[in-house]
């Protein structure tokens, strides 16, 4: 890399500008030299040829949409005459493409939390996680006067921290609206990263105690404890011998060595540019596949943006039965627009636009980069537990919070998040943000953990993903925090009127 333009595929016809571009310069692609006829922003992409209307645009080796008019070679192309050619729902046939297995010679470990049940997490917290909205200041002003209380065990890191989740939910919920929220929250409430949870509720929500506990499923009491506010005199002091109870019981949990097999990881992209497809993403694509080769576990969501490349998905299946479920969730998410009388294929965002990227084509084979190559080896639905190892697929919305607290109550223990645009919140778990330019990173050091953008500096993938791969090893030892930790930015989103399978 290094030059003003990026050639990504041989058969591509168009290149993405590294640099802004003006009207009259020349760039050069395998040796001919091009003159641009407009304005190109970075990130943008320019014509290698003249198209008439119709033609198909390649990026990635693949059709990301068709031309609305006449093109000619140099121009800048992008919404104003470039469309999606997706419509409607598809047929789908499975055609296995099945990449090969590689087992490498030694498993690397990291410093985890052995918890109950074989579970493992990589962070020691205390969690409050309340069963209805309206007492979200409650549960607020109980974890900040147990930080308070306990600031030396946690500076100590003999905890890590004390943490609840407002949320708007748990009252005047019905059915399958309900039971996703309740299975959201149970997510929660036994993730392995919480070494101690108390539940909160109000006494007279849909959303009991009683009723809760079915979702939460068998759990240890000295780990899970329960409070109703409309049965106690006092709701603070009665939290606070809760939460003695819970630190003194999350205390007891030191840091064993733990082979990287267990580690689970969610795959996530927020604010996409049009770089993101070339650096961040196809980086998280490495560390999967990386890490699926030792046995360990990532997770890719984002179903929307899986439209237009699901066919590769789905030709990765390891049969025919998990090909069935992948057009089971694309499928799905598809009938829940339609549900609501909307477009399929109305996407990118404002923000992507932006940042170069026009059709949803275009924005789904930069998104599923993130699964690197691997076998798909199963398919989950909202409010699942990922229990398969390798790749697998999970049923959420795009939306940055929504998507990610999926990933966290679907079990993983951190969420690899590649943005070129920038992007300040946290998850419930470590929510690593990845840069795709160095512009982002030098600029919202605050935000940003990682830099894929020396890629486009002349970084080779190889050496960048081993130094995110050690990267990411220390943070599950608790070598270093993301910044959301440090920042304390953590909250949760639910999924609400979902899809119904």
């Amino acid at each position: 890399m290094g030059a003003r333009v990026l050639l990504i595929n041989e058969n591509d016809n168009i290149v993405i500008a590294v640099e802004e571009i003006d009207a009259g310069e020349q760039i050069e692609v395998k040796g001919e030299k091009i003159k641009v006829l407009s304005d190109i922003p970075v990130g943008h992409k320019v014509a290698l040829k003249d198209f008439a209307a119709g033609d198909e645009v390649i990026r990635y080796g693949f059709p990301i949409g068709k031309t609305t008019e006449e093109v000619k070679k140099g121009e800048w192309i992008h919404t104003h005459n470039l469309k999606t050619a997706l419509s409607g729902k598809l047929d789908y046939e499975y055609q296995p493409d099945l990449p090969e297995v590689k087992n490498p010679a030694e498993m690397p470990t990291f410093m985890g939390y052995k918890r109950e049940k074989g579970k493992v997490g990589i962070r020691n917290d205390v969690w409050i996680i309340n069963t209805v909205g309206c007492i979200n200041k409650v549960v607020e002003k109980m974890a900040l006067k147990a930080e308070m209380k306990y600031e030396e065990l946690i500076e100590n890191e003999v905890i890590d921290s004390i943490h609840a989740f407002p949320h708007p939910y748990g009252c005047s919920q019905l059915g399958d609206d309900l039971e996703m929220t309740q299975k959201a929250l149970a997510g929660l409430v036994n993730h392995p990263n919480a070494a101690a949870v108390m539940v909160v509720g109000l006494g007279c929500e849909n959303n009991l105690i009683e009723d809760f506990k079915e979702y939460i499923g068998d759990y240890n009491p000295e780990r899970v404890k329960f409070i109703n506010l409309q049965d106690v005199e006092d709701d603070q002091k009665a939290a606070e011998k809760i939460l003695d109870n819970l630190v003194d019981y999350a205390g007891k949990f030191k840091q064993e060595e733990v082979p990287v097999s267990e580690l689970k990881i969610g795959l996530k992209c927020g604010g996409s540019d049009g770089f993101s497809g070339v650096t961040a993403n196809p980086l998280l694509g490495r560390i999967s596949d990386k890490l699926g080769s030792y046995g360990g576990t990532s997770i890719l969501t984002e179903v929307p943006e899986m439209f237009g490349a699901e066919k590769i998905l789905m030709n990765r299946a390891k049969d025919e039965q998990t090909f069935e479920k992948v057009v089971e969730l694309i499928n799905g998410f598809k009938d829940y627009f339609l549900s609501h009388d909307q477009e399929i294929y109305e996407n990118p965002s404002p923000g992507n636009k932006e940042g170069g990227i026009t059709t949803l084509e275009e924005k789904s084979l930069g998104c599923t980069q993130k699964g690197g190559t691997g076998i798909v080896n199963d398919v989950f639905f909202y409010g699942d537990q990922v229990t398969g190892k390798g790749l697998n697929l999970l049923e959420s919305p795009g939306n940055d919070l929504v998507a990610t607290t999926a990933l966290a109550i679907s079990g993983a223990h951190m969420v690899l998040f590649t943005t070129g645009r920038g992007t300040p919140f946290g998850g419930p778990v470590p929510t690593v943000k990845v840069s795709t330019n160095n512009r982002l990173y030098n600029q919202k050091r605050n935000w940003i953990d990682f830099n894929a953008g020396e890629l486009l500096e002349g970084r080779d993938m190889d050496s960048l993903a081993a130094e995110f791969f050690d990267y990411l090893i220390d943070l599950a030892s608790k070598k270093t925090k993301t910044k959301n930790e440090i920042n304390d930015y953590r909250e949760i989103a639910i999924f609400k009127d979902g899809v119904t399978l």
